[in-house]
């Protein structure tokens, strides 16, 4: 029997070589293919008729492709049985393993939104069927939620919860089945299932909604949730559901409000005093109107309406139509984005509280959306400066995890997943960002 397993030298080399030569082409083959099409590129197939400029398009490199691959195939490891994935216990920020801990709405909407990103989708993808167990477990998170909780879930004291606000479930929850109404088209009842719990979800932002436009249950760094609720809200409108616009508007103007453009401070005391937190809500929360304040801007210009050097102002925009207390309201956006962006991204603020947690990765990928959402084309300058930085500090076995307060390796490997892959995503963003 040994000597049947004795391959003569000169064979053995050729099969060897034979072997690596395959290998070597398969690895060229699917390096080539994730560099040409964009595993997310589903999403620049399904939005209808209207395309983003092609100089936004911006295809995955070869080292972040591979970086991407080895977070989805940790992370899908990381599943639980009912479907979910767990962030754990504030108590217990210590716990690495994903299976020793609870799961919980807002972990698993972050990594089914990391997921639909990458490329997968319900009926499609290597991780098609995590993300249709993951849909599945939020959707019976909503259903069974009682319908006076401004939350999905009765579980409290998470690590999401304790850092970014008691109610963070909801509103992750509900970006996530905005995201993924469109992929299911092939069953219509499961359509109407996830509209009827996306606009409960709203229900519950709006309930929780605060009169500065802020989301009740603030955690350590609560300006957080509500920028997050701004997004959802966002996503929402975009995709039918019964949303507020007074909510939205007043959403917004809280997120704004954390910034001065003029000063280029921020307020921070609900946002731990880190101005990475506030500074990349406000980012985000005014990237839409200062689009339209840039695109009416280049078409009055186009038409002779205002001289090429004519600056966005409350009194340049009234002349172009804007009434007078919108042109107020959008150039104080306009001014708040340009300023508010260029500050998110500068080193010092970039290092948030010292070293990376959860609250750094979320922050990074609110500005790296807004931008996308405002079609600012420095957005890919972030990426690659952002990418570069995420690369460096993933772990060996694919994950990342949070170095203080959201320490938990699934939620800081979705949310960077997310942000390595947001250039999948950008004719959703795009679309999402044109105002009506």
């Amino acid at each position: 029997m040994k000597k049947a397993l004795i391959i003569p030298a000169m064979a053995g080399t050729a099969a060897l070589v034979f072997i690596l030569a395959a290998f070597t082409s398969k690895v060229e083959t699917r390096s080539t293919a994730l560099r040409e099409i964009p595993k997310g590129c589903v999403f620049r197939t399904v939005m209808g008729e209207e395309r983003s400029d092609s100089s936004f398009i911006y295809l995955t490199p070869d080292r972040v492709a591979v970086s991407i691959t080895r977070g989805l195939s940790w992370i899908a490891r990381a599943q639980n049985q009912n479907g979910g994935w767990g962030a754990g216990s504030h108590y217990r920020q210590d716990v690495m393993d994903p299976h020793a801990v609870q799961t919980d709405p807002a972990t698993t909407s972050m990594v089914a939104m990391a997921i639909l990103r990458s490329g997968s989708t319900l009926t499609s993808g290597e991780y098609s069927n995590q993300l249709s167990k993951a849909l599945k477990y939020l959707l019976n998170a909503i259903e069974t939620s009682s319908a006076d909780s401004y939350n999905i879930t009765q579980l409290t004291g998470t690590q999401i919860q304790t850092k970014l606000g008691a109610n963070i479930d909801v509103v992750l929850t509900s970006q996530f089945l905005s995201n993924i109404l469109e992929h299911t088209t092939h069953d219509k009842a499961l359509q109407e299932r996830v509209k009827k719990n996306l606009n409960t979800c709203v229900a519950k932002i709006q309930q929780a909604q605060d009169k500065d436009g802020s989301m009740r249950g603030d955690g350590w760094a609560g300006v957080l949730q509500s920028s997050f609720a701004t997004t959802a809200l966002e996503a929402a409108q975009a995709n039918g559901a019964a949303v507020d616009e007074d909510a939205l508007k007043k959403s917004r103007e809280f997120q704004k409000n954390n910034y001065d453009a003029k000063t280029g401070e921020s307020k921070t005391d609900r946002g731990a005093g880190i101005v990475l937190y506030s500074v990349s809500g406000s980012t985000r929360a005014s990237a839409k109107e200062a689009r339209r304040v840039q695109e009416e801007m280049e078409s009055a210009k186009r038409a002779g309406k205002l001289p090429q050097g004519a600056a966005p102002s409350a009194e340049n925009l009234e002349k172009i139509g804007f009434s007078k207390d919108d042109a107020i309201r959008y150039s104080t956006a306009y001014e708040v984005y340009q300023s508010a962006k260029q500050t998110a991204q500068r080193d010092e603020v970039m290092d948030g509280f010292g070293n990376n947690g959860g609250e750094e990765f979320l922050s990074y990928l609110q500005t790296g959306e807004g931008m996308i959402i405002g079609k600012d084309q420095s957005w890919k300058t972030w990426y690659e400066n952002m990418s570069g930085r995420l690369i460096k500090i993933q772990n060996n076995d694919g994950s990342w995890n949070g170095h203080h307060c959201i320490t938990s390796p699934v939620f800081c490997t979705a949310t960077c997943l997310l942000i390595l892959s947001v250039n999948n995503d950008v004719e959703r963003l795009i679309k999402m960002g044109k105002e009506k």
